[in-house]
Order: C-alpha cells, then structure tokens, then sequence
C-alpha cells in the first residue's frame, strides 16, 4: 500500500478553527461514529448544533468524506493528554469511522473501510511527516472518558501498513503486580504517552489507563487492572 490518498467527496463542517500558537500536526486520533448510519454521522459532524466535527469521516464501504481542512483545528478529542499535551486537537487529525458502538451492534470494521482508513493515514502521515506510533486511538488520549473506536478496531492491520504501533500482547496472567512491578508499568505507560501518575497505587488514573491500554494493545481481554500480562506486553512495547 502507498501513500496516496484514495478518492473522496467533500461537505463542508461548521465547527472548525485555526490550530491554537501555530501547533503544527504530528498526530491522527481515530474514533468510531457510534451511530445508527454514516449519514446521520455525517450531518452531526458537518451541523452547528452538535459542537463537533472532524477532519474525515470513512464509512463501511471505504467511502471517504472530507470536512475540515487540514490546516484547521478540528473539535474531535475534547478533553484528552498525550506526551504531556492536553490540546489534542490544535496537534491532530480527526478521523471518524463508521461503526454503531460499543452495544448490540458493535461489530468488526470491514476490510474496505480499513483498507481506506490505511490509505488515508499513509497520506497524511507522508505529508506531515507523523511517525507511525503517532496514530492513536480516541481511547488512548482520552482514558476513562471514551473508549473508541475500541477492541475490535484492527490495530495489527494498520501495523502492517506500517501505521500505528503494535506488539503481540503477552499470554494472559491475571496474576496482580507487587509494587515494584505496578510502578515499573505506569512509568512504561507514562513514557509512552498515557495521563497515569506514578504512585505505585491502582489508583482511578492508573485503571483509566489500564483500561485504555488494554482495549488497544490487548483487546482479547480489556481490563482496568494491571495484571502481570499487562506489564509484559508494556515491556515489549515500550521497552
């Protein structure tokens, strides 16, 4: 795959704004819609009322439309951290995904909408030059708050594409961490990027960000509680 940017059709989002002191983009922040059809999606995205938008929304069928430019600040993460940062959206592309949502319709993300989701990231990732691990989910920047687009997105797939970071999680043990061990893995999450306080305690931060781990680099069993697997697989991610 390459990093030309597959086809689209554009509709305009009200809710848009320059990037706050000249924040230039170094990440793509994937959601899922969590709605019954992509059109509704598309008319909340693009409408007043809602206080949203993003800069992309990629349907079911691979089918992508543009609606914020992306020289613009789109209103996408909210309230989130990553690195350090709380303005996710002045460093940031939003990308929607069509997917009903954790519930009974939750359901894997077709291979066309992946395949299109592949394609657009390798564009702006040439033409922004965003290092692959910088494509996250919305989980990840807002721990606890949201938890798209969530375990059955395909992280190992855009891993191949060379999008996204991935490691082969470790084989599950439940088993709980001493405090050495629970220290050792917010420090690894901290380093890579999660809003965890290194406090040695399973505190509500550490299980948001357990949780949000979990549900991308472990999705088979997402969990607010480190466990021994978990550190391993933050060992083999981070270390």
């Amino acid at each position: 795959m390459t990093g030309k940017a597959p086809p689209m059709r554009r509709r305009a989002a009200v809710n848009f704004e320059p990037r706050r002191h000249g924040r230039a983009v170094d990440m793509i922040v994937l959601h899922y819609t969590g709605m019954d059809s992509a059109a509704a999606a598309c008319d909340l995205l693009c409408g007043a009322d809602g206080k949203v938008s993003c800069h992309y929304l990629v349907d079911e069928d691979g089918t992508i439309t543009a609606m914020v430019g992306e020289e613009f600040r789109a209103w996408h993460a909210g309230a989130s951290f990553w690195k350090g940062e709380t303005d996710t959206n002045s460093r940031s592309i939003g990308i929607e995904l069509h997917n009903p949502g954790h519930g009974p319709f939750y359901r894997d993300f077709p291979r066309p909408q992946m395949e299109a989701v592949a394609g657009l990231c390798l564009d702006i990732m040439s033409r922004h030059a965003i290092p692959p691990r910088h494509v996250l989910a919305h989980s990840d920047v807002a721990p606890g708050r949201k938890i798209d687009p969530g375990e059955r997105f395909h992280w190992r797939f855009l891993h191949a594409q060379g999008i996204g970071h991935w490691t082969p999680p470790a084989e599950p043990d439940a088993a709980p961490l001493s405090t050495a061990g629970l220290l050792e893995f917010q420090r690894l999450l901290s380093a890579y990027g999660y809003d965890i306080a290194i406090t040695g305690l399973v505190d509500e931060r550490t299980r948001k960000a357990t949780d949000a781990f979990t549900r991308h680099f472990r999705p088979a069993l997402v969990t607010g509680v480190p466990d021994i697997s978990a550190l391993r697989t933050a060992r083999r991610l981070v270390g």
